[in-house]
């Protein structure tokens, strides 16, 4: 990577965070030692959840949240198309079908709307969804109070994915807290908010959904004799009362989240304020930034900017001219749909058109801890160069 080279996103380590680390690498264990239990309880306090389940990716989140949810074959799943693959997986993994609702092209979020919409054709055929999965884009809540309504009157259930958004909040409450969900799904990738290296995590309120979880990351086995089906047969003894997966945190990671989430809002904060300089420095470019409802405080993961009409079709110009002037970008995201993959369940691309049209003129910029304001002077004027 060239020096003078900019990328979309960047982890920062601390000191504090290395340390961190090398006490656990001293310790007597560095996995299933004291550390996941740890940041489990302090992302639950963070979060104000009753519950966290810690795994090695938001995508085993997902699928376990899925799966403590009793997703199976015949049964249908809804996300929106804007989002990483892992979100429309995490379904399919299970045996379930999958659709999309489409977005509000200007905020990238589920347009609920057409949620409330498309329930109610799906009523009508008897094809209601299992599962909602809203996608907190970029940060930014979704709804979430109207979407819980919708569920209530429509009988399914929510798993939120906030894999970029810890730290937010909706309403003032956290964005985890799961007021308006089963469950919420956080990632800890580098890219992300905070980072274990690898990692996910998964919040919940319920006591029952929260043991599923904590038995599917770790083979569907339980070590507490209480819990047992069958007879203890010694000091030794453990069940598989399930068919689960090794979806485990290890101690180093967690070590590593766990320093990183003292640090969580400063982080969110420097985050806002970099977007704000964007918008600034940007503001008479024609261009816009996603939309943020009035009652959300977003993490900020992504700077996500739209060309307007009147110059969308420089867009491959525009991408392209930032990444050979040494400036990252990139589409967050490619619809879903349109992966190769998701080609054989033959999603009519018109059905989406919020979608079509964000990903037509939507790219992410260089956003992260330790990135300067005169590199951000250079991506605006580059990107004005290009335009013009």
């Amino acid at each position: 990577m060239k020096k003078d080279f900019i990328p979309y996103g960047r982890h920062q380590i601390s000191e504090e965070d290395i340390q961190s680390v090398v006490n656990t690498l001293k310790s007597s264990h560095i996995t299933q030692g004291s550390s996941v239990p740890e940041f489990e309880k302090n992302i639950s306090k963070k979060v104000s959840s009753k519950y966290s389940i810690c795994v090695n990716s938001a995508t085993s989140a997902l699928h376990l949240a899925c799966l403590a949810l009793e997703v199976s074959k015949g049964d249908i799943v809804w996300t929106t198309p804007i989002s990483f693959v892992a979100s429309a997986n995490c379904a399919l993994y299970c045996g379930a079908k999958i659709d999309f609702v489409d977005i509000n092209p200007l905020s990238g979020l589920v347009n609920v709307d057409n949620l409330e919409f498309k329930l109610e054709e799906a009523i009508k055929k008897n094809k209601l969804p299992k599962v909602f999965i809203p996608v907190h884009l970029a940060g930014t809540s979704c709804d979430m109070e109207r979407i819980y309504d919708l569920s209530k009157k429509y009988g399914f259930s929510i798993i939120e994915d906030a894999s970029h958004a810890i730290g937010g909040t909706y309403k003032g409450k956290p964005v985890g807290c799961c007021d308006y969900s089963s469950i919420t799904v956080f990632s800890f990738h580098p890219v992300k908010i905070i980072t274990s290296a690898e990692g996910g995590a998964a919040t919940t309120n319920d006591s029952k959904i929260a043991e599923n979880l904590k038995m599917l990351r770790s083979h569907g086995i339980t070590k507490e004799e209480n819990k047992f089906i069958s007879k203890k047969l010694g000091s030794w003894y453990y069940e598989q009362q399930s068919l689960g997966f090794n979806y485990r945190m290890n101690d180093l990671q967690a070590s590593l989240g766990l320093s990183q989430l003292k640090r969580l809002d400063i982080i969110v904060k420097e985050r806002n304020r970099q977007l704000n300089f964007y918008k600034k420095i940007f503001s008479e470019l024609p261009v816009s930034f996603l939309d943020t409802p009035p009652f959300v405080y977003s993490s900020v993961h992504l700077a996500i900017i739209r060309l307007n009409n009147q110059v969308s079709n420089k867009y491959f110009d525009v991408f392209e001219g930032l990444i050979n002037s040494d400036i990252g970008v990139q589409l967050h995201y490619f619809p879903i749909y349109r992966n190769p993959f998701y080609k054989k369940f033959n999603f009519n691309y018109q059905d989406f058109p919020g979608a079509e049209d964000y990903a037509a003129r939507s790219l992410s910029i260089p956003l992260f801890p330790g990135l300067s304001s005169n590199q951000q002077l250079r991506v605006k004027e580059t990107f004005e160069k290009l335009l013009k």
